[in-house]
């Protein structure tokens, strides 16, 4: 299926590794270029020269914390410097710390609401404009299954992207007639190293082993396994192209049936 992104130049965050890394290579596959951001500079060089030399398209990195305003301007910057204006944003941060309401201060809420809700109003403000002006763009947020169904010990993570989903939803519908869409798309339980640090939190916790809990994640999921970051990808990709062009205001879960919920 051609999806019409060759050509297209997609921003995504947090793509030195994880969910983030994945989208990253699945939409290098379909012929966009790239900018590529994350905090460590040296995982995320690695990153953009196997993507460049595995697809062939152009990709360009810069290292920055989506935490701070002024560095996502400068990513941005550097990105519309290099490959020029963004038609695909794609929103992701690493989530906040688990652990109760009263293990967290009031630091660490400041610090969650900075890294997962202002670096996404962040980003979109820099971009929105040269999508409205194309009438042609793609936002798509990386949020969680916990914003469906909240998931125990994770208050920071099931409140902030709460927060996410409402802005998305609104700004929908104000950009719709701009060919522009904004969508969300929910991962659950995903192979990559943050479950592995979810894991290691819980067998902390609770005295148990890591596989352990690995091992109750996969009763939960209907289709008895957790999810590749390939799979997840592949849906993000699909709501970047042109065959999504009807898709806007939704929150699409990627969790193997997690979710119990009717819609």
């Amino acid at each position: 299926m051609d999806l019409g992104l060759r050509g297209k130049r997609a921003l995504v965050a947090a793509s030195s590794r994880g969910l983030g890394r994945a989208v990253a290579e699945e939409l290098a596959a379909n012929g966009a270029d790239l900018a590529l951001c994350a905090r460590g500079a040296e995982a995320l060089e690695a990153t953009r020269s196997e993507i460049e030399r595995t697809s062939g398209v152009r990709v360009v990195a810069e290292a920055g914390d989506l935490a701070d305003p002024t560095e996502v301007n400068g990513i941005v910057a550097r990105a519309q410097a290099e490959l020029g204006q963004i038609d695909v944003l794609v929103t992701n941060v690493g989530g906040p710390p688990p652990g109760p309401f009263e293990s967290h201060t009031a630091e660490a809420w400041r610090q969650a609401v900075a890294q997962n809700l202002e670096s996404v109003l962040n980003l979109v403000r820099a971009v929105l404009p040269g999508m409205k002006a194309r009438r042609w763009g793609r936002i798509l947020n990386i949020t969680s299954i916990a914003v469906k169904q909240p998931v125990d010990g994770l208050i920071l993570s099931n409140t902030v992207r709460a927060a996410v989903t409402g802005f998305a939803r609104t700004l929908a519908n104000e950009v719709a007639a701009d060919g522009v869409t904004v969508n969300n798309v929910m991962p659950g339980y995903t192979r990559t190293e943050r479950l592995d640090e979810l894991a290691g939190s819980i067998a902390e916790r609770e005295g148990i082993d890591p596989r352990q809990a690995f091992e109750r994640w996969e009763r939960e999921i209907p289709m008895g396994r957790v999810g590749e970051p390939a799979e997840f990808a592949a849906l993000v990709a699909f709501l970047a192209s042109d065959r999504a062009s009807y898709i806007t205001g939704t929150s699409i879960p990627v969790d193997g049936g997690w979710i119990r919920a009717l819609v």
